[in-house]
């Protein structure tokens, strides 16, 4: 509407412009008066006009801002309605979208529910059940550990008693020689001086070269009381004590080691060294931790002092000895077969040269026999050659008997007739042999 306003306005405009040049030609020829009066009276009537178009123009605007207002309010109310509208239709929308969403959470939260309800059921069973079995593997523990406790206790008490822990340790060395050892390569209980009282627990038999066989003395210690002390004393930490037992047990082990060499150490019946055997690692690693204890053993005494590791790698090595020796053994037994097999295949070779001197002189009767045999063959050869009369002479003059014999069974008969005539009698004549009628 406001654009239609401004339209005519500016035709208004263009009109009176129009008019005002058409007064200007019509009144060219006249004077300027006439031509002031005649601008004066169109701008007055063009002033009324434009009034007029103003007084219009503001009613026309009037109107359509009247016009625009009730539109706008009717486009508001319509907006505010549709949004009304709209927002209720969104609040059905999310009312439903919210229930949906709700109904939904509420399946999933009973099926999450459940499947932890489940999988924590499962889980606690499981974790119970090992608890359970844990408890009773700790309760069967505890009844092991105390029978374990009983049975230390029992061998604490049988390890009071010196007989029955000489006799643990003498088990002990038994096991081990028999896991390294085979029963012909030691003995138990020896004597190892002929005729004497002492015996020995164990024995290695070494092979000797002139005496027969040679003794190797294991005997098997244990001053239980003097390692106990010791023991007792490095729990404690007491230095004096430590070390009055550290000498307690020395004193004891050089008894023994005096002992051994007394009774056992007979050479050329035995070796000029004995072992002293003691049956735990924590006892030889105390005597062997004593500054020149072992060094003294041997020099002294001459004897050598092993636990279950280094008796294990000494017996080892005696094995390995054994083994060479009876390879060595079985080397001259084999010098022997050999030395005998070679006599034999010296017979064997004068048989094959037997053998061929007579291929040799079947060679020469085989060769004997073909010159004979060619010789022959040159006499036939020549007898092929011969004329059928001379053969008949000469069978004549061979075999006059088998002559006259077959004139009697058979008949000479002449050769082929010619045809139409007599038989040939001349020239070369054939034999032919027919029965005798």
């Amino acid at each position: 509407m406001v654009i239609a306003v401004f339209v005519l306005v500016i035709l208004n405009i263009l009109a009176t412009a129009c008019i005002a040049l058409l007064l200007v030609r019509r009144t060219s020829g006249s004077d300027g008066t006439q031509i002031q009066d005649s601008v004066r009276a169109a701008n007055a009537e063009l002033r009324q006009e434009l009034g007029t178009q103003r007084t219009e123009l503001r009613q026309g605007m009037g109107e359509v801002r009247t016009e625009i207002d009730a539109k706008l309010t009717a486009m508001a109310e319509a907006n505010a309605n549709r949004h009304l509208q709209v927002q209720g239709l969104l609040q059905q929308e999310m009312e439903k979208l919210r229930s949906g969403n709700e109904a939904k959470l509420e399946k999933m939260r009973e099926t999450v529910d459940e499947k932890l309800q489940g999988t924590l059921e499962k889980r606690l069973g499981e974790s119970f059940e090992l608890v359970s079995k844990r408890l009773e593997m700790v309760q069967k523990g505890l009844g092991e550990m105390q029978s374990l406790a009983q049975d230390v206790g029992g061998l604490k008490r049988v390890l009071t008693n010196v007989k029955s822990r000489g006799a643990w340790g003498e088990v002990q060395l038994s096991r081990q020689l028999e896991d390294i050892l085979t029963a012909e390569q030691y003995e138990q209980n020896v004597a190892v001086v002929p005729g004497s009282r002492e015996v020995v627990e164990f024995a290695v038999i070494l092979p000797g070269r002139d005496a027969g066989t040679i003794y190797l003395p294991i005997d098997s210690k244990l001053p239980q009381e003097d390692y106990e002390r010791l023991l007792d004393a490095q729990e404690h930490g007491d230095k004096a004590v430590i070390a009055a037992a550290g000498k307690a047990l020395d004193r004891a082990i050089l008894e023994q080691a005096k002992l051994i060499s007394s009774k056992y150490i007979a050479p050329p019946y035995s070796t000029d060294f004995a072992i002293m055997y003691l049956p735990t690692e924590g006892l030889f690693a105390e005597v062997v931790r004593s500054p020149g204890l072992a060094s003294k053993l041997q020099a002294e005494h001459r004897v050598l002092v092993t636990g279950p590791t280094t008796l294990m790698s000494l017996l080892n090595s005696l094995q390995m000895g054994f083994r060479t020796l009876a390879i060595e053994k079985r080397s001259s037994e084999v010098w022997q077969v050999l030395s005998a097999a070679k006599e034999e295949f010296r017979k064997y070779g004068d048989v094959w040269d037997k053998l061929g001197k007579q291929l040799a002189t079947a060679q020469n009767t085989v060769r004997d026999a073909g010159t004979r045999t060619r010789a022959v063959e040159r006499k036939l050869k020549d007898v092929q050659t011969l004329e059928v009369s001379a053969q008949e002479d000469v069978l004549s003059g061979m075999l006059p008997e088998a002559a006259g014999g077959a004139g009697r069974g058979r008949r000479l008969s002449p050769g082929p007739k010619p045809l139409g005539g007599p038989p040939v009698w001349g020239g070369p004549r054939h034999v032919r042999l027919e029965p005798s009628g």
